[in-house]
Order: structure tokens, then C-alpha cells, then sequence
């Protein structure tokens, strides 16, 4: 039986490539030297299948940054703002697709970064393409080549991964007066057949064509134009074996199309869709083999080999094992690396544990077991329905006071005391803001020498009161430095924190950590999301500490910083036991605890975070109402609290939230702060139609990049701002947290943005008079 993988992680074991891109960045290792780096990555993980004998291993799954970026330089769709660093700077291939990406300001040079977005329904962001009227493309980047080539010399053969046509383009964005963008169908289409067409000739007999879209609500004309990319592909290339794969969904009423495409596999999430297998079973051709993506690519749980061989038993027995293949469910970008090396994780929890090393093994094992009339008494079969006994009975999952609090809750602990109408003269009594309120995400630069202290801490090399002294310390000249750029609403900084989301997982019961599962959330950025075992609830609080140090160090007011329950839930590895809905219901709780505990304190701004709801929302718009209705409900559990004067604030960013802002109206935040800048405002053509009713924070530069926003830049995006949102409900603020950049560039950027209120704060007097 034929195995495969979809795609493996590539920030390497130790996260070796987000080290060697950064030192690069930094000018600290040449061009050739982060090659190698790559060079040995792509290596050992096409060793890591070839070992576990994955019968095909895909290659030009590798990225330096994004593998949607990956394919906008392979085909030459390329901004025009970008071109003249080639041609007039003679930068190499690699230093203009960083450009694209992270932007570029140097040698006379300022140029703005591609905008970046949420991948699907997953926490990783990929690179925009840009599309303009009538564009043309040209082969630019051998990438996809070359790399099947490198896998071939070291004797393996791999299947080249690609990104479908019509996928590529409903990813991008149109960037100029609205045009039907699957009129760049025929300008592309050439550079696919000149791809598809070298692969072939070096030997490339499968190539996996990725086509997510396959498993969102398409129209008639995008369906037809799948439909006709793919038989076009196959009158030139009639022995050319391909791969479809769709994932994170079921095809629902496109599985009638997927089907009937000339290809020789259809691969299938059945993690997400296992209750569609029937049905694509029925309408399959009969020549057409099924790849079952049966092992969990997005979660870090054992795979229940009862179940899965369940599902794998049923396509044997209508279509026969020669028809079908076991794989994961999609690429294993988003599993860490290798269980391996967490040594601290308790072996009760590490028992129910797969990582992407071990879903290779389960995808062997799996096909194995599928042909083995005496499965039951295999060894590896006994261990697997064992652990999964284990943590069904498990005491360390189960809390009854948990549950009956979740029970408990009424209608009137998800609704604030008083309408925000009510509540916002009271707010602007409590605070004297004034118009335009200036303010920051939260995270202040996490610098060298904080990442240093934490640390020695972790390693005993610092006591906690000497640990405690240098945060302080920290903390205290961040404040006094708010105070003297003016910022209006300050920030403690969050240097004790070390992820958004790990820092509360760690204070928080039914979660634990483990020390390298890495996974990347975009470019060099890496997360190590917390594991949600069991009941959550909080013990004690959270960060009411450091707010209130920060509150004691100044007049000015210092928002509480929390992370909200979706959030958390979306960016941790998620309990497969019960309902999401219910473990986010539980985190809520948590937060409202914590939230009442800061208000006990005088913290009178509270910020809870929540820049995931929009990437929960499901693929289909069928289920978005079930899903917004619990993630809303508990949002407004975690706030809802409070009194009248207390102000709830909440942050998005990177997310295309236009189409559900009624929703984001209906978690009733006082202030909600957002990603704009690297969309130019694009976000705000929501407001243009519904008038959103609370106070609003566009961001007016982008903090993923380096470069330096000017004031003029940033008062042009906040006039666009007004051009929507009524200028007594505007505040103004980065786009997200400061974490991940440098002092220099911060204390650059925030005193340009402060300077642009004052600016807009004496146009508002000269109009008054």
C-alpha cells in the first residue's frame, strides 16, 4: 500500500532556518552559508521519510519564508514596486523575495512589505500575491526544480509540490479598480505548463498539486476553470500521475468535480471530513485512487488506530488496497518536530502525544496494520488502543467543578452591565483622554538581554527575586519612557512574558508545555503552542502583578494586558475529547476571574487580545453562525464583569474580518484595535456600510517589518480612517504588539505616531473655531 506526506515542517529539528535567516538579516552570514542551512534541512527531512519508507516524499515543500511567496517569484507575479531593487540594485532572487516580504528601506530605498494573512483556519500567515488587470507572468524562480533535482543526486525520488492555479489566485488580492481575477487565467497558465514541463523532463512522475479551494464555497465559473486548468494539464502531459490534494475540509458539493478530474489520486482530509469518505466512495471512478488523509497533521494527538483502520477497512472493501494510500491529513507544517526530545513532559500526557516524526511512523504503521490479517495482536497495535484507554480514564483530564461552573453560567454573565451607549460618556468622565488617544498593543522589544534573563531564571543562574528585580527595572523605564513621548494609555511592556499565549498556559491547570515544539506562525516567527489536556481553570492570578506595578509607576492609565479565550484555544494544541466550544467556555471563566481581579486593582483600561477569532471561523459559511455564536458568547463572558467606567478593549490583526464585523459588533468591546496598514485601510470598507458602533483603533504602521513608517504615511492612513469612522471614536495605534522588533525602530515609530495625533489634534481645533 502507497504511502505519502502532504509537506514537513522546515524550520528544522532546533529551528536552525529561523536562526540562519535572522543572522542573515543581520548581515552576520553570507548568502551561501543560510543555502547550506536550507541545503541540510531539505536533507534530513527527506531522510526522515526515505528511513520510515513514505513510498512518496514531496519535495519544494521547503520555504526561506513562505511557500505562497515561494510561488509568486516562481512566476514572476512580482509588484512593480519591487522590480527596480533587481534591476537598479542588482539584488540576488533571494534578497528581493525578503524584500517582498519583510519590505525595504535602505540605500535610498523605502519601500512597504506585501500584505500577510491568515492561512485557511490556521494560525500560520502567508504572503499576499498581488494581482493587477491584465498582468502578465514569466518564469522567474527554478526553485521547484532545482530542489526535485537535489532530492534525485542524494537517490531519492520525491514528488514536487505545487500550488494550484486557481488556488494561487483566489489567495491573492486585486490591488487596483475591481477586475475578475480569473481573467489572469491565460497569462498564467504558460508558466505552469514551463513548470510542469521541466519537472517532467528531470523525471518527475507523480507532481501533488495543492487546491484547498476545493473544500470552500465555490462558484459556478471557479469550478469550471479547476476544470478546465486540469484537463488542459493533462492533453499535454497525458502521462504526467497527479496528485490533487485538498485539506482542512470536506468537498461537500465539490466532491462531484474533484472527482471527475483527469488525475490519478484525490487526496482527502479525513481528519476534518471523515463522514464524507461514503460519498466520495460512491462517486469516484473506479480508476481513480484515494489518498485518506487519516493521520492528524494539525493537532499533536496519537492517531486512534481503531478508528482510522475503521475508515481505511471501509475504502478497501469498495475499492480494493491497490486504490487506496494513507497519509496525513495535510502538510505536517503545522506538528512540531519530533516527540523525541521533550524529556520534562510527564509520561502519562507524552503517552497520547504524536509529533511529525512519529505521524510518519503512524502513517507506516497504519498501512501496514490495514494488511494484516492478524493486526490485533500486533505490538504496535496493543500500545496504541492501550494509550488511548489510558487518557480516556485518565484523572489528570477530568475536573467536576469545572464542568458544573461551565453549567451554571447564564445570559446575564455574557452581558455587560449597560449598553456601550451608556457606558462611553461614563468611560471618557473616568479617563480625560483626549481626542485621537494614543496607545500601544501590548509587548514592548523583546531584547537580547530580557530573552537572557529568562533565561538564566529557567536555568537557575537567577533567583526569582533577582529575576523580578531586572523586569522591574524593565518595566519602569518603559513607562517613564510612554510618559515622556506622550503616549496617552501606556503598556507595562510584557517582558516577563514569553508568548502571548504560552505565558497564560503556563499559569493556567489542564494545560502543559513542551520544551522544542516549535511551529511557525510566519517567516522566522516561531510558536510553541501550550497542550490542552484536560478541564481548564484558574488557580490563582494571572498577571494582576505586573499590571499593578506598572499602575503604581504613573498617573497615566496602564492597560491590563490579557489573552482572550478564543485565542488561546486557537493558538494551543486543542483537546480532541470534547467540543471546542466547551474547552473555550472554560478558558473564559479563567480570563473573567482574572479580568474582575485587575478591576479590584484600579486597572481601569483592559485589553483582552483576540486575533484569532477570525481564523476560527469555519471553511464553509454554512457553519459560521454555530461557531460565532460560542466564540462571541465567550468573549463577552471573559468581559463582561466589569463596571460601566471600566474599559474593555480588545486586538485583532491579520485577519480578512469584513464579512463577519457584525459579529465583532456583537462582542461589544469599548475599544477594538486592528490590522490596517499593510492592507492601506483596505479592512475599513466594512464601516463603510455598517456603522460600527463603539470606539476603533486602525493600526497606522505595520510592526512586522523593519522599516520606519514616516509621519506623512501615517496621517494619510488615519484621514482614509475618518473617512469611515467618526473622529470621536478614533484612537491611534501600531498594528500589533512591538515584541518582535528592535528599540531603535520602536522609539522611531511610536514618536512619529504620536506626533501625528498632536498634528491631528490641532487640525480638530482649527475646524472647531
Amino acid at each position: 500500500m502507497q504511502t505519502q506526506v502532504l509537506g514537513y515542517p522546515r524550520i528544522g529539528s532546533q529551528r536552525e532556518l529561523k536562526k540562519a535567516n535572522e543572522l542573515y538579516w543581520a548581515g552576520k552570514i553570507k548568502k551561501e552559508e543560510l543555502e547550506l542551512v536550507a541545503e541540510t534541512i531539505r536533507y534530513q527531512n527527506w531522510q526522515i521519510q526515505n528511513n520510515e519508507g513514505i513510498s512518496l516524499i514531496p519535495s519544494n515543500d521547503f520555504s526561506f519564508y513562505d511557500q505562497v511567496l515561494d510561488w509568486s517569484l516562481t512566476l514572476g507575479a512580482i509588484p512593480k514596486r519591487y522590480q527596480s531593487l533587481q534591476t537598479n540594485e542588482g539584488l540576488s532572487l533571494l534578497d528581493l523575495y525578503f524584500a517582498m516580504a519583510r519590505g525595504y528601506q535602505k540605500d535610498g530605498y523605502d519601500i512597504t512589505a506585501m500584505e500577510m494573512t491568515k492561512w485557511f483556519d490556521t494560525n500560520y500567515h502567508y504572503i499576499v500575491p498581488e494581482f493587477y488587470k491584465g498582468q502578465t507572468f514569466e518564469l522567474t524562480s527554478l526553485k521547484v526544480v532545482e530542489e526535485y533535482k537535489e532530492a534525485k543526486k542524494l537517490g531519492i525520488k520525491t514528488k514536487p509540490v505545487i500550488l494550484g492555479l486557481v488556488s494561487y489566485l483566489l489567495l491573492g488580492k486585486v490591488k487596483e479598480d475591481s477586475f475578475n481575477v480569473l481573467s489572469l487565467v491565460d497569462n498564467l497558465l504558460p508558466i505552469y505548463i514551463e513548470v510542469i514541463k521541466q519537472l517532467t523532463s528531470e523525471g518527475a512522475e507523480y507532481i501533488q498539486i495543492d487546491e484547498p479551494f476545493l473544500v470552500l464555497d465555490l462558484t459556478v465559473e471557479q469550478k469550471q476553470t479547476i476544470e478546465f486548468f486540469y484537463k488542459h494539464i493533462q492533453s499535454l502531459f497525458p502521462n504526467l500521475k497527479i496528485i490533487l490534494a485538498t485539506y482542512f475540509g470536506e468537498l461537500g458539493d465539490n466532491t462531484s468535480l474533484a472527482v471527475s478530474l483527469p488525475i490519478e489520486v484525490l487526496h482527502i482530509d479525513l481528519v476534518r471530513g471523515e463522514n464524507a469518505l461514503g460519498k466520495i466512495l460512491d462517486e469516484a471512478p473506479s480508476y481513480l485512487k484515494l489518498s485518506l488523509g487519516i493521520v492528524d497533521g494539525r493537532n499533536i494527538w496519537k492517531n486512534d488506530y481503531q478508528k482510522s483502520l475503521a475508515l481505511i477497512d471501509q475504502a478497501i472493501a469498495k475499492r480494493g488496497k491497490e486504490k487506496i494510500w494513507i497519509s496525513t491529513s495535510c502538510s505536517l507544517l503545522h506538528s512540531p518536530f519530533d516527540l523525541d526530545g521533550e524529556t520534562k513532559l510527564s509520561d502519562e500526557i507524552k503517552q497520547w502525544l504524536a509529533f511529525a516524526k512519529q505521524k510518519i511512523n503512524e502513517v507506516s504503521e497504519l498501512a501496514k496494520l490495514s494488511v494484516n490479517v492478524d493486526r490485533e495482536k500486533t505490538v504496535s497495535y496493543q500500545a496504541n488502543i492501550k494509550a488511548h484507554n489510558n487518557k480516556r480514564v485518565s484523572k489528570l483530564i477530568h475536573n467536576e467543578a469545572v464542568k458544573q461552573r461551565v453549567n451554571k453560567i447564564t445570559e446575564a454573565d455574557a452581558n455587560r452591565l449597560a449598553p456601550f451607549s451608556v457606558r462611553q460618556p461614563l468611560q471618557h468622565a473616568a479617563l480625560e483622554l483626549p481626542l485621537f488617544p494614543t496607545t500601544t498593543i501590548g509587548s514592548f522589544p523583546q531584547t537580547t538581554e530580557v530573552r537572557q534573563w529568562r533565561a538564566k531564571f529557567k536555568k537557575g543562574e537567577l533567583t526569582a527575586q533577582e529575576y523580578e528585580d531586572l523586569l522591574k527595572e524593565e518595566t519602569a523605564r518603559a513607562i517613564k519612557w510612554q510618559e515622556e513621548i506622550g503616549l496617552d494609555v501606556l503598556v507595562h511592556g510584557e517582558f516577563e512574558r514569553n508568548d502571548m499565549v504560552e505565558y497564560f498556559g503556563e499559569q493556567l491547570e489542564g494545560f502543559t508545555f513542551t520544551q522544542n515544539g516549535w511551529v511557525q506562525s510566519y517567516g522566522s516567527r516561531c510558536v510553541k503552542p501550550p497542550v490542552i489536556y484536560g478541564d481548564v481553570y484558574r488557580s490563582q492570578p494571572l498577571t494582576v502583578f505586573w499590571s499593578s506595578y506598572a499602575q503604581s509607576l504613573t498617573d497615566k492609565q496602564v492597560k491590563g494586558m490579557l489573552t482572550g479565550p478564543v485565542t488561546i484555544l486557537q493558538w494551543s494544541f486543542v483537546r480532541n475529547d470534547i467540543p471546542r466550544s466547551e474547552t473555550c467556555t472554560q478558558i473564559a471563566l479563567a480570563i473573567r476571574d482574572e479580568v474582575l481581579d485587575l478591576e479590584k486593582e484600579n486597572i481601569q483600561v483592559i485589553q483582552i487580545d483576540e486575533p484569532a477569532i477570525r481564523e476560527g471561523l469555519p471553511l464553509r459559511k454554512v457553519e459560521w453562525d454555530s461557531y460565532l455564536d460560542w466564540a462571541v458568547r465567550a468573549f463577552r463572558i471573559s468581559a463582561s464583569g466589569v463596571k460601566n467606567e471600566t474599559q474593555i478593549h480588545t486586538h485583532m490583526c491579520y485577519s480578512e474580518f469584513n464579512d463577519i464585523i457584525e459579529h465583532i459588533a456583537a462582542m461589544d468591546a469599548d475599544v477594538i484595535t486592528i490590522e490596517c496598514s499593510r492592507s492601506q485601510m483596505e479592512l475599513l470598507d466594512a464601516f463603510a456600510e455598517f456603522k460600527y458602533p463603539n470606539e476603533i483603533g486602525p493600526g497606522v504602521y505595520d510592526i512586522h517589518s523593519p522599516r520606519v513608517p514616516t509621519e506623512e504615511e501615517m496621517l494619510h492612513l488615519i484621514k482614509k480612517a475618518e473617512y469611515y469612522i467618526p473622529t470621536k471614536q478614533l484612537w491611534i495605534n501600531p498594528d500589533c504588539g512591538l515584541k518582535t522588533r528592535h528599540w531603535e525602530e520602536t522609539e522611531k515609530a511610536l514618536i512619529a505616531m504620536v506626533n501625528v495625533a498632536k498634528e491631528l489634534r490641532k487640525e480638530s481645533l482649527i475646524e472647531v473655531v
